[in-house]
């Protein structure tokens, strides 16, 4: 059986913040035929009640539940130490907490803008912080992070995801960079459109990428230890061909 730092699958013990997510609920069932010890967190009690049935019934060993909203980041240290504690460890924490939020209207208002860079950025660094740390100490555990290939470079089109999204990126760069010697896996996580609930009402839906083909990928990610994932992989080399357009070229294009 696949191990990851010296712990079958069967046995690992993986907390999820933004379970209901579309992409994190794929993941899950992954892990739960595996049948893996999950800790989900969200913020919908009846969404997440409802994934929890479903994992415990697809095989999970152990699944608990914690209603949250995790943008509030003073909650934070107390909801993961319990979080380890009912697990009795920690192997795995994927972060899936996000949203995509209105750009028109963030264009216009502030306040709109800060919502998102708060939930995209500021609480997941939050998060990631407590983690590191508590992984530091043990000098073993991974951390998976879905960012977005919309971070790579600052479109008319959604800046303000980008952004918060390219920010969340850098300071996952910065972290591997630092724990990487204590034993400390950082996985940045950068899905292209994939088709969930939250994107089904976005023009050209049904080319997305298909939401369990993606969940497939990041496990395999997990289990390799991998540092960056492109997921459809043919996104790698589109963003490389974005970012390299010369500015006086791209900020003419509509994208």
């Amino acid at each position: 059986m696949a191990t990851t730092q010296n712990r079958t699958v069967s046995q690992r013990k993986i907390l999820v913040l933004g379970a209901t997510s579309g992409i994190a609920e794929a993941t899950c069932r992954i892990w739960a035929s595996q049948g893996a010890s999950l800790f989900l967190v969200a913020r919908n009690a009846e969404k997440l009640n409802a994934v929890a049935q479903d994992l415990r019934a697809r095989g999970a060993s152990f699944v608990e539940a914690a209603v949250a909203d995790l943008d509030d980041t003073d909650r934070h240290p107390a909801l993961l130490a319990h979080a380890v504690n009912a697990m009795g460890g920690l192997d795995v924490a994927y972060l899936a907490h996000g949203v995509l939020g209105d750009q028109t209207r963030a264009e216009q208002d502030f306040n709109s803008t800060a919502r998102i860079l708060h939930t995209n950025m500021i609480a997941p660094v939050s998060l990631i912080t407590w983690l590191a740390n508590f992984f530091v100490e043990r000098h073993t555990g991974t951390i998976a992070v879905l960012s977005s290939v919309a971070g790579d470079r600052g479109r008319k089109s959604n800046y303000v995801y980008g952004s918060s999204k390219a920010g969340l990126s850098a300071f996952l760069d910065g972290l591997r960079n630092r724990v990487d010697r204590e034993g400390v896996n950082i996985l940045t996580i950068k899905p292209g459109p994939t088709k969930t609930a939250m994107t089904a009402s976005m023009k050209g839906s049904e080319k997305f990428a298909d939401v369990n083909a993606v969940a497939k990928a990041i496990v395999t990610a997990i289990d390799k230890r991998m540092d960056t994932l492109y997921v459809p992989f043919q996104w790698q080399p589109i963003m490389f061909v974005i970012r390299h357009i010369p500015e006086r070229v791209f900020k003419k294009l509509n994208l």
